[in-house]
């Protein structure tokens, strides 16, 4: 997933000092924004209100799009560095396609999971035979420094296990819950979870107190710790929960996302993450000279260009305004 503002800020994230340490309840609301020819997401992350999540430090909810006599996404060739996507559908297909070769049809409830490391490019697109309803998160995951410059991959994992209980069903996409681990490949302490909540439901999820969490609301209005999360926002939920309260009164889904506080800072620039400002001139030279990210061979499109950088210096501005 690209974020396709030609116009980008350059953001300062990470860091403890600004995490809750203790239970709070911050409801933050989808800003939306365009994406390809015909796609239109919600951006919870990065936000005014919060900019990161543990190592999440992007999220889109988008859907569900009638797109039966439409494209559908379309997304072309465009670079990464220093982060992991995930793609996450309920309805609908994505395909990907990578300059490490790969060509992979991501279907709901798998996980699409590309570790961008040091570079990498990719497009993303509906199929010309697709399902009429598209329906899905895109997000990113912060590298660790230590790990930024790792070599990229992709990998594609269509069994991923099962947490129940109380009537629940939490697929594990990256992380672990409840003693379930997720195949995917992780660089820091975190989870991922879609939980599926029938109509009747009230049920508890357990949940590590050194992590910060957020709940994103997928489909109905699942009431999460007393608190109703609509489709396409999101709930912030601080530290030091040991448990989380979920009920539904009619059939609902949301995304538990959560880790350990990302203690380091990052620069998040369009595509890219980085420690400083040179970090993303240097991708984006790379990028517009065609070196590093190699190429996406197979889309019927052009690449996307890098905006141009912004005249200012970047702006520490922390985990939160």
């Amino acid at each position: 997933m690209s974020d396709l503002d030609l116009r980008p800020d350059a953001r300062v994230c990470g860091g403890r000092a600004e995490v809750a340490a203790a239970p709070v309840h911050e409801l933050l609301r989808g800003r939306p924004v365009p994406l390809g020819e015909s796609t239109e997401v919600r951006r919870l992350l990065p936000n005014l209100g919060r900019r990161m999540v543990g190592a999440w430090c992007f999220i889109d909810h988008y859907g569900p799009d009638d797109i039966a006599d439409e494209p559908g996404m379309q997304v072309p060739p465009h670079p990464h560095t220093g982060l992991q996507t995930v793609s996450w559908l309920h309805q609908g297909q994505v395909l990907h396609r990578d300059s490490l070769g790969s060509l992979q049809t991501v279907r709901p409830y798998e996980l699409g999971l590309m570790t961008a490391g040091r570079a990498i490019a990719h497009s993303e697109e509906s199929p010309r035979d697709h399902d009429r309803y598209l329906h899905g998160a895109q997000l990113w995951v912060a590298l660790p420094d230590a790990h930024r410059h790792t070599d990229p991959a992709f990998e594609h994992h269509h069994e991923l296990p099962l947490v129940t209980g109380g009537g629940l069903r939490a697929t594990v996409i990256l992380g672990e819950l409840d003693g379930a681990r997720s195949p995917g490949t992780t660089y820091s302490p975190l989870v991922g979870a879609d939980v599926t909540l029938p109509g009747g439901t009230s049920a508890r999820l357990p949940l590590e107190r050194d992590f910060e969490y957020a709940a994103l609301g997928m489909s109905g209005a699942p009431v999460v710790d007393g608190v109703p999360v609509e489709a396409g926002s999101m709930l912030y939920l601080g530290c030091g929960r040991g448990e989380l309260p979920l009920r539904a009164d009619a059939d609902s889904s949301l995304m538990l996302l959560g880790g350990e506080p990302f203690e380091e800072k990052i620069v998040m620039w369009w595509n890219f993450v980085g420690r400083s400002t040179d970090d993303i001139a240097h991708a984006r030279a790379d990028w517009q000279a065609g070196h590093r990210f190699g190429e996406v061979h197979g889309y019927a499109g052009t690449r996307l260009p890098a905006p141009d950088l912004p005249a200012t210096p970047l702006k520490p501005r922390g985990r939160t305004r």
